[in-house]
């Protein structure tokens, strides 16, 4: 994934996996990298930006890892800290307003 390339660590964001299929569909998984388990490369108008775990799953500590769907603390990373927000913006926004109220759903 050249994409990547470039892009360092900016940021967490607390999430679970579900939450992260449904706002950026399918991760790579198992990159012929030990300490990642799951990964998304998202195209930002910011630029590239990345949505890992590191360390915690099964890749790098076998048995006593988490499984995927048990992460919720997942690293950003980006080559600007404007992809990182962008990333927060678009799993974290609203769903809409209530008939034309002030009032988010969330």
């Amino acid at each position: 994934m050249k994409k990547r390339s470039g892009t360092s660590f900016k940021g967490f964001v607390y999430a679970t996996y579900d939450q992260l299929l449904a706002c950026f569909g399918d991760p790579a998984i198992n990159m012929d990298n030990d300490k990642t388990d799951a990964e998304w490369v998202v195209d930002t108008q910011h630029g590239v930006a990345t949505i890992y775990n590191y360390k915690d799953g099964k890749s790098y500590l076998g048995d006593a890892g988490l499984e995927m769907y048990k992460i919720c603390e997942w690293h950003v990373g980006g080559k600007n800290n404007e992809s990182y927000d962008w990333i927060k913006t678009q799993l974290f926004k609203p769903i809409g307003l209530l008939h034309g109220s002030d009032e988010q759903v969330l």
